[in-house]
């Protein structure tokens, strides 16, 4: 496991590894790692002859400056967890190695960034997209891996490979959760000990709302699972959105789509939890 800093260091590596026709595989993550990143990790290693994994806390995409600041960075933490898995590469740049100058390209993906996340977030995924595509630049890599608990971002990646022609195969991972649930997430560390005790309630909410969808209308369902969570009083529902999964178009009958995915954003304290849930009704 070797630590890169530098981008004309990790590039000269990968070419080098290409040359030899070996498989790279690409885990790109801002840290804070979790046992979700380490499964990313994990496939990658067991797919791939090569893996690489970068740590970068991205600027762009944060419209919030307290945010960012409060992001948490646990480097000598994250290198000994990844180190259980042995990927070849940890890839580690300064700001000033990312975007050397301003990055001022705009991306365009249609109702992809203008729903939930992206409504909620504006330009969010416009600096996802910056560097993910600087990334994928730089590392060449065969094989993407993220998790699926950021499945909008997902959607938009996947429409940012194509725009761009790019020859890499995202690789969705189902979400890992806590044994109460939760999902698990870097932010996941900023909660209070009660505000963390009473989030499980998101997932818990979710599960059996996939139970009562036969019961219930689309409307009558959504507007179920905002007052379920917000009841509780360290709970505050941003947005629960049912879309189709591939297009992001909300969903106002069930049989509109096969294919729906409930997404949800909440709010704990000052603190953002994002989570998912497939219905199969």
């Amino acid at each position: 496991m070797e630590i890169v800093k530098l981008v004309a260091e990790i590039k000269s590596k990968i070419s080098k590894f290409k040359s030899e026709g070996k498989t790279i595989g690409f885990v790109p993550t801002m840290g804070a790692l979790h046992q979700g990143h380490l499964s990313l990790a994990d496939a990658s290693v067991k797919n791939n002859d090569i893996t690489v994994v970068s740590i970068f806390v991205n600027p762009t995409q944060f419209n919030n400056p307290e945010d960012l600041s409060s992001y948490p960075r646990t480097i000598e933490n994250d290198l000994e967890k990844l180190s259980v898995y042995k990927p070849d590469l940890i890839f580690i740049p300064d700001v000033s190695e990312i975007y050397p100058e301003q990055d001022t390209r705009i991306f365009e993906f249609g109702l992809l960034d203008k729903v939930m996340e992206g409504k909620n977030r504006p330009g969010h995924f416009n600096g996802v997209a910056q560097v993910v595509s600087k990334l994928f630049d730089i590392v060449s890599p065969n094989n993407a891996y993220f998790g699926q608990k950021d499945f909008q971002q997902i959607a938009v990646i996947k429409q940012m490979t194509k725009d761009l022609k790019l020859s890499v195969n995202i690789v969705s991972c189902p979400i890992i959760r806590e044994k109460d649930g939760l999902a698990m997430s870097s932010r996941n560390v900023l909660l209070t000990e009660e505000q963390r005790k009473n989030a499980c309630k998101i997932s818990e909410t979710l599960f059996k709302a996939r139970n009562l969808a036969p019961e219930l209308s689309v409307s009558q369902l959504k507007e179920w699972v905002v007052d379920e969570i917000n009841k509780n009083i360290y709970l505050s529902v941003e947005y629960f959105e049912i879309v189709n999964d591939t297009t992001l178009e909300v969903i106002k009958d069930w049989n509109e789509s096969n294919n729906k995915i409930g997404c949800i954003t909440v709010q704990v304290g000052k603190t953002r939890l994002i989570d998912n849930v497939t219905f199969k009704y």
